[in-house]
Order: C-alpha cells, then sequence, then structure tokens
C-alpha cells in the first residue's frame, strides 16, 4: 500500500476560494482593496518567476499587488527609503522584499527596515521571535503552508514525534517553533547532525527542507509516516525533485508531498493569507480608533 499523495495545489486552490470570499468582505465593508508590494533587486531569473507568480496569485484573488523592480547597482539607502515610503502608506498592508539581494545588500537591516505589522514574509525579528512565544503577527509563508496541508489532511499533531531536516531561518527553525505549538515533540536536524536516519525513523511527521535530492531514502522512514517534502531540486536533465527519493518512501509512508505540486502551492498561497489578515488588522484598528474618537467627541460636548 502506498501513501496518500498530499495535492498542494488543490488544498492551495481552497485556501485561495476563501481568499477571494474575505478580500470581497473588505470592499464591501470598508471601500479598500488590500496592497501589496513587492521590491526586487536585479535580475535573479528565478526571482523574476516567483515574483511573477506571486503577482498573479494577488490577481486571481483580488489583492492590488505594485512591482517595485530596482537594477543589481542599486544602493541599499535606495531600497530602505522605499520601504520607509511604504511602510507608512495606508494603501499597502504587505511588503515584500524578494531574496536573495545582491552582495552590497545588508539583508537582516533591510527585512528589519519592513514594518513588523505589514512583514506578510514573517522574516522581520519580530515575527520570527514571535513565534517562540506564540504570538507572531504573521508566521512565515512555507512553515504555515506546511501547518495547513496537515490540518486539511486531518492529520494530528498533538503528541506526535516530529522531525525537521534543516535549520534555516526560513523554514526549519520556525517549521520546528510551529510544530511544538501544536503539541508536537520536535528534533531538528542539520547538515552537521551525524547518522540522520536514527532521528528520521522515529518521525511520526518527517518534515524534510535541506535542499538535497535523495537525502531521505526509504530506508531511513517510520512505517506510516507522514512525510512533508519541502525541498526543490533541479537535476542535470532538468527534472525537479524533492529532497526525498519520492517513489521510495512513499511506499513506506501513509501520507506524502510531491514535488512539484505539494508545498510549493502553498508558499505563495499563505503569503496571500497574511496580506489579507494584515489589511483586516489595519482597517479593524482605523474603525476603532475613529469610533473611539467618536465617542470621545460626544463626551466633551
Amino acid at each position: 500500500m502506498t501513501a496518500k499523495i498530499i495535492d498542494g495545489k488543490a488544498v492551495a486552490a481552497s485556501v485561495r476560494e476563501e481568499c477571494r470570499t474575505r478580500v470581497d468582505v473588505i470592499k464591501e465593508r470598508y471601500g479598500v482593496t488590500p496592497g501589496l508590494a513587492v521590491i526586487m533587486v536585479g535580475e535573479n531569473p528565478a526571482s523574476k518567476v516567483y515574483v511573477s507568480n506571486k503577482i498573479r496569485a494577488c490577481e486571481e484573488v483580488g489583492i492590488n499587488s505594485t512591482k517595485y523592480l530596482f537594477p543589481d547597482t542599486a544602493s541599499q539607502e535606495e531600497v530602505l527609503d522605499l520601504i520607509e515610503q511604504l511602510s507608512i502608506d495606508p494603501t499597502v498592508h504587505g511588503i515584500l522584499v524578494q531574496l536573495p539581494l545582491p552582495k552590497q545588500f545588508d539583508i537582516e537591516r533591510v527585512l528589519g527596515a519592513i514594518s513588523a505589522q505589514k512583514d506578510v514574509d514573517g522574516f522581520h525579528l519580530y515575527n520570527v521571535g514571535g513565534l517562540v512565544v506564540g504570538n507572531t503577527i504573521f508566521p512565515p509563508c512555507t512553515p504555515f503552508g506546511v501547518m495547513r496541508l496537515l490540518q486539511h489532511e486531518g492529520i494530528e499533531v498533538a503528541g506526535r514525534n516530529a522531525v525537521v531536516v534543516g535549520a534555516s531561518n526560513i523554514v526549519g527553525k520556525p517549521m520546528a517553533l510551529m510544530l511544538m505549538q501544536n503539541e508536537a515533540t520536535v528534533s531538528v536536524c542539520h547538515a552537521r547532525t551525524r547518522d540522520l536516519a536514527q532521528f528520521t525513523i522515529l518521525a511520526d511527521i518527517l518534515v524534510v527542507a535541506a535542499g538535497c535530492p535523495n537525502l531521505i531514502l526509504e530506508q531511513m522512514v517510520k512505517k506510516d509516516a507522514v512525510v512533508i517534502d519541502v525541498g526543490i531540486n533541479r537535476l542535470p536533465n532538468g527534472r525537479l525533485v524533492g529532497d526525498c527519493d519520492y517513489e521510495g518512501v512513499r511506499k513506506r509512508a501513509s501520507y506524502i508531498t510531491p514535488v512539484p505540486g505539494g508545498v510549493g502551492p502553498m508558499t505563495v498561497t499563505m503569503l496571500l493569507v497574511n496580506t489579507i489578515s494584515s489589511a483586516e488588522r489595519s482597517l479593524m484598528a482605523a474603525s476603532y480608533r475613529a469610533s473611539t474618537n467618536i465617542h470621545e467627541a460626544h463626551g466633551a460636548q
């Protein structure tokens, strides 16, 4: 018996339907359209594709999106000035800086300049730190998407042994924290982990985000484990694969995500969810302030 394939495209399509409904409600209630600003520096081919996908996804659900393109030679100060302007622009509810940035940029400084209230990628230090205590404003999109896939499939997380392979700030570490928040017992493995298989074989839920094709083989996976493959690697023949030996691992797992078509569609979709949540939060806050001011004005009369 082979694993059930978790169809990320289908789940993403369902979530985007929810996004469209939420955008319509915002437009009807407040007369405002959620807005996302996307900043890209340089001509990285992969970044161009990712940005195009994000812009197209925004159009699909009714979010206004604006691209700000800078050449490779742009200075960091130019980009920081734009971020400062966008951070105070009430029509912009989300700001995204497409990574990677050219060598002359201090990535931490650039990401830190984005208002935590508009950091829809979830990379700001406040949002990453918020994961530790469970009150982040915006969860990073890829781990957020993984949690949504688990929820959609009705996969119980509480009390399960979860192993995360990969310890990046973008996926591995926040993924581990989100699983812990949902009461899983979590182990994090990385490039320096010795005898990786002794950890992966214990996992009820195995999330692999190491960027290494065929890292996880069939014999490294516990029978009936849930395997979420976040990796995306292009082989010399042009084929896209994940970090798992897909055909081997699916013989032992109970659930598995394919590559492509698994976690990838969810990453962009959760960016939309975060942007809409940002718009809802800011508009509700503005409405509350307005009503408070009215009450105070009446009370002063």
